[in-house]
């Protein structure tokens, strides 16, 4: 079952919405930047806030140019069609977005054969793995052309060292690097480290603005200059060449001026949830970054998540297996409260 699919329909007004970070909503702060944005067409390279926002992020990710597309999906689909030929292939985890929630468009629209490895508990691949998954040179195989990897992965923030060593050992084989950077400020701010440094081992990096950063819309595609322009092409062939797109562009740069720190409160939030959970004593819980993973201990997720419906909390309940509840910015102290009230009541 989706684990994105599925939630209790609300009987009233929503409080808390804990299905993802998808769901957050510009604020007034956003929107009237939006409404103040600068645009132009940028099919035709005339939008300035667009080009500000691919500046922008390039040079604080250390990369030499960006490309703003209207997904994370595309941005990742767009990355593999410019990085592989039709037959060659993509090493990634078996977990991991681009190979189990992306529709197989890589496959489908490329020809772009992926192979996907065994992911560790801790969110990484290991270098083993990755060395024996590269196929020699021979015409029965594919040709292993890419690794992707990703920061965050279900909320863990993949360890800067774990990384390294999976980047040399797809470096030792002649791969190219590929970061699914969806969460990548999550990682950063859970790693405690700057952002570049996560991005450095890399030759592309795909950057989602529109989950915890709080944008509508929008992701940012980075790499060398040539890739990108490579990129552009690939863009456009599948229909991501937008127009007057300095209004989506400009909530991504407020987002990465005046959100990014926030992150840390969503994490802070996450925590306590999970101390929530614990104190019930009704399930096994996890936590990583802005992610709560709940296991009941029986069968309850149905009956609970329309409960919590009742209460104006969302949650993605409509499925077994672990309850995943998501933190960011829409979430506050005061929904907290009704998020606790709701399951204080359900459990007591």
């Amino acid at each position: 079952m989706n684990q994105y699919a599925k939630a209790s329909a609300p009987t009233g007004a929503v409080i808390c919405d804990l299905r993802s970070d998808t769901v957050t909503r510009p604020d007034a702060a956003m929107r009237a930047a939006m409404a103040a944005a600068e645009v132009g067409d940028d099919v035709t390279g005339d939008d300035p806030t667009v080009a500000r926002l691919e500046i922008t992020l390039a040079e604080r990710l250390g990369k030499e140019a960006g490309l703003f597309l209207p997904s994370g999906t595309q941005s990742n689909l767009v990355a593999m069609l410019s990085h592989c030929g039709r037959g060659e292939e993509v090493i990634t985890g078996r977990g991991y977005h681009v190979f189990k929630y992306e529709a197989g468009g890589a496959s489908v629209l490329g020809g772009i054969v992926m192979d996907p490895l065994e992911v560790a508990a801790d969110g990484g691949l290991e270098p083993a793995a990755i060395s024996a998954a590269v196929k020699e040179d021979d015409s029965h195989h594919p040709v292993s052309r890419l690794l992707s990897l990703e920061n965050t992965h279900n909320g863990k923030a993949v360890s800067l060292a774990r990384i390294e060593r999976a980047v040399t050992a797809g470096r030792a084989a002649g791969l190219a690097l590929h970061l699914d950077g969806a969460r990548l400020f999550n990682a950063a701010t859970a790693l405690r480290r700057d952002a570049d440094e996560v991005t450095a081992p890399f030759d592309t990096v795909s950057v989602c603005l529109s989950k915890g950063l709080g944008a509508p819309v929008g992701s940012v595609l980075l790499g060398p200059v040539e890739f990108i322009a490579r990129a552009r092409r690939w863009r456009k062939m599948l229909g991501g060449g937008l127009r007057q797109a300095g209004v989506l562009a400009a909530a991504g740069l407020h987002a990465l001026e005046h959100h990014v720190t926030g992150l840390a409160a969503d994490h802070a939030r996450a925590e306590a949830l999970a101390g929530i959970l614990r104190g019930l004593g009704a399930g096994a819980v996890e936590q990583d970054s802005n992610m709560v993973f709940f296991t009941p201990d029986s069968p309850v997720n149905a009956r609970l998540g329309a409960h919590l419906a009742k209460q104006g909390v969302l949650i993605a309940a409509g499925y077994a297996g672990p309850i995943r509840m998501v933190l960011h910015r829409d979430v506050t102290d005061e929904a907290l409260w009704a998020v606790q009230n709701g399951l204080t009541e359900f459990y007591g």
